[in-house]
């Protein structure tokens, strides 16, 4: 009589598909957020200059470009992080670079938001 192997669990090594298509759906949503930011920056600069400011402007598409391939690396390092940990065990990441993030997009906003005013 043929009995069933015992499958208390998975294969040590292997992980669950449904966690590696979550982290990898977050570290699409980070390269989005980069895109955004990056598509952002280069309007700045090339699409709707100002004329009497221009160095300005060409500052802040700079900061808005390079925000967004920092939000690039930072989703990039947390995935293989994710993985990393989902394969071998350990403590997943925390927080803290999506308080970085956010504190970013508050100051850029604030940054642009003051400087659309004073062209008002």
């Amino acid at each position: 009589m043929n009995r069933p192997a015992d499958r208390s669990g998975p294969p040590p090594g292997s992980v669950d598909a449904r966690f590696t298509l979550a982290a990898e759906r977050t570290v699409l949503a980070w390269v989005r957020t980069a895109l955004g930011f990056i598509a952002a920056g280069v309007a700045i600069v090339y699409v709707a200059p100002s004329g009497d400011a221009e160095w300005l402007d060409a500052a802040i598409g700079v900061l808005m470009v390079v925000v967004g391939a920092t939000i690039a690396v930072t989703g990039g390092y947390r995935w293989r992080r994710t993985m990393t940990v989902l394969r071998e065990g350990g403590d997943m990441p925390g927080p803290s670079a999506v308080l970085v993030v956010v504190a970013a997009i508050v100051v850029v906003s604030i940054v642009v938001a003051a400087i659309l005013a004073t062209r008002i």
